[in-house]
């Protein structure tokens, strides 16, 4: 990656043309990649437009809040990394990028607004990635992507997974994983992973993600220290139990009147296992 000078503040590092052509690396297969991932920036450097021949950039792990217009101008991209920024919006010009086959806008704050509908436009995408961000809702034009194979959503908030999502014919691998999806729309089946429940969804403790996995385990043994048992009216669980057990092997030793076979059992007798012995002596 690139080492650039601290602009300072909110402005993060400044790249220069230099600094940029400094950061270019040949991929394993042949593809020049621009690396600029994890330096800082928190403006999109135009300095780029004027490097030639890139295919890839990765500016992940940045502070990028907004992508300007002029990405578009970007045409020959094939792979771009915008993971973990803090984009709020695509612009339209995204639509610009007809030869991008890999696209990654995970951990993001990217709502369904801010979700260009001109995404639909990148009609060679194969993997797009758009997995922990703000997305109740896909842009209907994400049906068109026809050569889309990988596709994540997981960790935002669907309710339900979207139609276009359904007619994507090449699509192999789909993520939905922690949204609070109606667990009869899970994996296109029933599943019983997520059930609603009012205003409340029951989760498997696989789905929970590994910070409510903890809150949750630690709510457990809480609860689990702070239970007390209780035996209203009882010494012990089995006090008043041994005492009746007690009478009734008395009871069962005393003699019983004799009776005839078939004989009605008197009234106020309370010996039943010694009037069950005579019946069917």
């Amino acid at each position: 990656m690139a080492k650039g000078k601290r602009a300072g503040g909110a402005k993060g590092t400044k790249i220069t043309l230099k600094m940029a052509k400094n950061a270019l690396r040949v991929t394993p297969d042949g593809k020049q990649r621009l690396d600029l991932s994890n330096v800082g920036i928190a403006t999109f450097p135009k300095c780029l437009l004027k490097l030639r021949n890139i295919e890839e950039i990765d500016l992940s792990r940045n502070k990028l809040k907004i992508i300007p217009e002029f990405i578009g101008q970007l045409s020959g991209l094939h792979w771009l990394d915008l993971h973990s920024n803090q984009i709020e919006q695509l612009p339209e010009s995204i639509g610009l990028l007809g030869s991008l086959v890999y696209l990654n806008l995970c951990n993001n704050n990217l709502d369904s607004d801010g979700l260009s509908s001109e995404i639909g436009s990148l009609r060679n995408l194969q993997v797009l990635n758009l997995g922990m961000n703000r997305l109740n809702a896909l842009p209907p034009t994400l049906a068109t992507l026809t050569n889309l194979t990988e596709l994540g959503v997981f960790d935002n908030l669907f309710t339900q997974i979207p139609e276009c999502i359904n007619v994507l014919p090449n699509l192999t691998k789909l993520n939905t994983k922690r949204n609070p999806v109606s667990y009869t729309q899970r994996d296109g089946k029933d599943s019983d992973s997520v059930k609603p429940t009012g205003n409340l969804f029951l989760v498997r403790e696989g789905d929970l993600c590994h910070p409510c996995l903890e809150k949750f385990r630690r709510k457990k043994l809480i609860d689990r220290s702070q239970r007390k048992s209780n035996f209203s009216g009882l010494i012990s669980p089995n006090s008043v139990a041994r005492g009746n057990q007690e009478n009734w092997r008395q009871q069962t030793t005393t003699s019983p009147p004799s009776f005839q076979k078939g004989q009605a059992r008197p009234a106020g007798d309370t010996n039943t296992l010694s009037f069950m012995n005579n019946l069917y002596a």
